[in-house]
């Protein structure tokens, strides 16, 4: 029975070996990149991210505050003297960074939440200076899912050890 086990765990390691080698590899320059206008992974077109209308201004600084500290967006064009700082209003500055940490964390509802203060829209909120479209540093610095490999191969090897 213990001899088939170890069988057993074998053949797994052998199986994701092979699956991990047929697995292909994609390479992206951050130089090759044009940034984004809005999310264009829907089949339904393209997405942008803005404050909900009728979310309570409490809210709507909550998750404001969140998306520039803990969600790592960068604020600067919607602080005074930004390309986006007018019309200065919650909504408007909210609309800005929620846009924006959509954009850079994978352009899917869930990043388009914000406790229910954030909702979809095909039109773009550009206006002026002030463009929704994020730069290509910035796409090059957003999270990638890549980097988060299964680590249960590792440990099924230590375990066979």
């Amino acid at each position: 029975m213990r001899t088939q086990f170890w069988i057993f765990l074998l053949l797994l390691l052998i199986l994701n070996f092979f699956c991990q080698a047929a697995r292909p590899v994609m390479t992206i320059r951050p130089e090759s990149l044009v940034g984004p206008q809005g999310n264009t992974t829907f089949l339904d077109g393209t997405t942008w991210c803005v404050a909900r209308p009728g979310a309570s201004q409490a809210e709507l600084q909550r998750a404001l505050d969140w998306a520039c500290g803990i969600g790592r967006v960068d604020c600067s064009v919607i602080e005074r003297h930004g390309d986006c700082y007018e019309p200065d209003t919650i909504v408007s500055h909210a609309s800005f960074a929620f846009n924006a940490y959509y954009q850079t964390n994978g352009n899917n509802r869930i990043a388009c939440y914000f406790g229910g203060t954030a909702t979809l829209t095909k039109i773009n909120p550009s206006y002026g200076k002030c463009s929704y479209d994020v730069s290509k540093s910035e796409v090059s610095a957003a999270r990638s899912l890549s980097k988060y490999k299964p680590r249960w191969l590792l440990l099924m090897c230590i375990g066979l050890l």
